[in-house]
């Protein structure tokens, strides 16, 4: 079972050291490189525990948690745990944001949405929180597509579950991934002709 503060104390361990630790040989450098580091060091084996490399049901000692904790900057494990708390990056916020919400929308309005490099689609709004896609420039939606989606907030991703195409249910989509949306707004009926 995976714990959320060891999974992001991991991920937060290998953005420090620049690398992903996924081989022998990294989790054996790894080791070195916390062994010059800190005045305790991790062996490799306990670090192939840790991420998962290799199959074990021991239970990850606090100490080693706390020297993991101690490379990347905190005192310990429980003050890491403490900072993921009160840290902005990682709680729950309210923002504003322009956005495009469906109770805006009408059956048979259209609307544009884009995100880079150079992507943009002709979205036909259909009811019930149903789009077509009607026209495609350099997406890997095409024509005839068709999500579900609440609303489009500009410069963030747009996460659908799938996209029905030929009668068929994609795997999840994601619309402007790096950056988010850029382009949300209402065509005039002049532009959908």
């Amino acid at each position: 079972m995976s714990i959320p503060e060891i999974e992001e104390l991991k991920s937060q361990v290998e953005q420090k050291y620049g690398r992903i630790l996924s081989t022998t040989t990294d989790f054996e450098e790894f080791s070195l490189v916390l062994q010059k580091t800190l005045p305790q060091s991790i062996s490799a084996s306990t670090l192939k525990r840790i991420w998962g490399y290799v199959n074990d049901k021991h239970k990850t000692r606090k100490f080693t948690l706390d020297i993991l904790a101690q490379y990347i900057g905190h005192k310990n494990f429980d003050k890491f745990v403490a900072w993921l708390k009160t840290s902005t990056k990682y709680n729950s916020s309210f923002f504003n944001a322009c956005q495009m919400n469906n109770s805006e929308l009408k059956p048979g309005e259209y609307i544009e949405i884009g995100w880079s490099p150079n992507r943009l689609l002709t979205l036909e709004y259909l009811g019930d929180s149903t789009f077509e896609v009607k026209t495609s420039r350099n997406s890997k939606l095409v024509s005839g597509d068709r999500f579900v989606t609440g609303c489009f907030i500009m410069h963030q991703p747009l996460y659908l579950p799938y996209i029905t195409r030929d009668g068929e249910k994609t795997m999840p989509f994601v619309a402007g991934r790096n950056g988010g949306l850029n382009i949300i707004r209402k065509l005039n009926k002049e532009n959908n002709d």
